[in-house]
């Protein structure tokens, strides 16, 4: 009898453990923006957002080149295409209300770029500067689909939302 119950205490043991769930590798961000917060003016978002997409592609383009690890090379193959993807719905979108996303840089994602093709440890800025600029697109995206004022531009803002978010996720395996 009390083998029976040392082996039914061991199997209820065993399937407690089993049942235990992970903690997740990573811990998700904090909230970047609620209903509350101003958005900025449309031509504001598509100088911004359009920024940042042309940043995550011209470094995810130099990561192609300069990183020596298959994952950051991995991750900057996707980021390409998505902030190409991206950029196309800003810049369709953009046109019907003559804000086209301007073809170079702002000064702040100029500066990461020539710091990151400076750079001496390449890797590690590539991701820190990765998970500066999905971080500020995330927060100009939710503010923007929640108040912003262009009907035109609210889904666009709201599609990236939800890319940006797993980009930003993905970050966390690198």
């Amino acid at each position: 009898m009390a083998a029976i119950r040392s082996f039914a205490a061991s199997a209820l043991i065993l399937t407690l453990a089993a049942c235990a769930t992970k903690q997740p590798a990573y811990a998700p961000p904090p909230p970047v923006a609620t209903p509350s917060q101003p958005a900025p003016s449309a031509a504001v978002f598509v100088a911004t957002n359009g920024s940042i997409d042309l940043f995550v592609i011209r470094s995810s383009t130099l990561a192609l080149q300069r990183s020596s690890s298959p994952r950051v090379r991995d991750f900057a193959s996707r980021m390409i295409a998505a902030h190409k993807g991206t950029s196309a719905q800003l810049s369709l979108a953009g046109r019907r209300l003559n804000l086209l996303p301007s073809a170079s840089l702002r000064p702040a994602e100029q500066a990461m770029l020539d710091a990151l093709e400076a750079s001496g440890s390449f890797d590690a800025d590539y991701i820190r500067d990765q998970r500066r600029v999905h971080q500020e697109a995330i927060a100009l995206d939710s503010a923007f689909a929640a108040n912003g004022p262009s009907p035109t531009l609210k889904p666009v803002a709201s599609a990236a939302l939800s890319i940006e978010q797993k980009h930003l996720k993905l970050l966390a395996y690198l």
